[in-house]
């Protein structure tokens, strides 16, 4: 099994695109942080603010929500550990870091995720298809290996290579923070559940990647199961990327209807029960947690069974 996932993922690296991807990504991560540096450097003149105006005007926001209610269990506990932060923050004078430095882009490094989804996908919904468009399906499946096996190796070199890509991407971001906007002095304070703690921005930054994969996963997964199925790595390519842009638009259209507990781009956002924009109010991360995985084992079904049962000989 090893020695298919090692050929797997040299074949993947034979091909240009996976390294035009990488490249991709680097060169967009660096050109997103000098753009905002140089527009934060025209609004700055403007901007006459000092953190604790800023940190008292989110606690009167955050205090606001918090007579909503038609807040979630979730959401109360969000909004109520954000305002004990600030109350400590101005309580204690402890200044946040500054938005634009280093270790604040390592914690939001998790919003470029979706770019990582994208190249995702790409590879995804191609690396069965084009073993049928290119004909090497046949000498692939003659060899004394079973399918599953042959299945399995390319979606773990398939999974490995989203891990590489968020993987770049949390230490390009950390690099164009360092190069362009340089090390704040501020400290993160982060709600434990109890009390306002100091926090890592190297881990708060790991923690909010790693939920985000969980939408490179999914979405990556269906693809896979696409062009699998339909051996086109346009259609499984397209319609992923698609339903990427969409899907969350569907979700709120549906908020009213019960179907949307079970819609899968309703939970591929496990950041939501971290950053307090829950969807659907009554979700749960472990409800959502347990919808990723039934889906997760559909689309997985589908591809082996499929894979399994192709004719080759057509």
């Amino acid at each position: 099994m090893l020695k298919l996932i090692q050929n797997e993922w040299m074949k993947l690296w034979s091909r240009k695109s996976s390294w035009i991807m990488i490249i991709l990504l680097v060169v967009i991560l660096l050109s997103s942080a000098a753009i905002t540096k140089w527009v934060d450097d025209s609004m700055s003149a403007s901007n006459t603010e000092t953190w604790q105006q800023v940190e008292a005007s989110q606690m009167a926001y955050n205090s606001s929500m918090l007579e909503d209610s038609n807040l979630s269990e979730g959401q109360l506990e969000y909004f109520e550990g954000q305002v004990a932060v600030s109350e400590h923050r101005l309580e204690n004078n402890i200044a946040p870091y500054e938005y634009n430095s280093m270790q604040q882009g390592v914690v939001e490094s998790y919003i470029m995720m979706s770019v990582v989804t994208l190249f995702t996908v790409i590879v995804a919904g191609g690396i069965v298809a084009a073993e049928f468009s290119q004909g090497t399906i046949k000498m692939l499946l003659t060899r004394p290996v079973k399918r599953w096996k042959i299945l399995s190796s390319k979606y773990i070199a398939t999974m490995l290579y989203a891990l590489l890509l968020a993987i770049v991407l949390f230490i390009v971001t950390a690099l164009a923070g360092l190069i362009f906007y340089g090390v704040s002095d501020g400290t993160l304070l982060v709600w434990n559940g109890s009390e306002v703690v100091e926090g890592s921005f190297w881990l708060e930054g790991l923690k909010l990647v790693a939920l985000s994969f969980a939408s490179v996963w999914m979405i990556g997964t269906f693809a896979f199961m696409l062009g699998t199925v339909f051996r086109s790595s346009s259609l499984a390519i397209g319609l992923s990327i698609f339903l990427l842009f969409t899907g969350v638009q569907v979700a709120f259209l549906l908020q009213n209807y019960e179907i949307v507990k079970y819609y899968l781009f309703t939970h591929t956002d496990l950041t939501q029960f971290y950053t307090g924009n829950i969807l659907i109010p009554d979700i749960t991360i472990s409800m959502s947690i347990l919808v990723l995985i039934v889906y997760f084992l559909i689309f997985m079904a589908i591809s082996y069974w499929t894979f399994g049962k192709r004719d080759i000989t057509a």
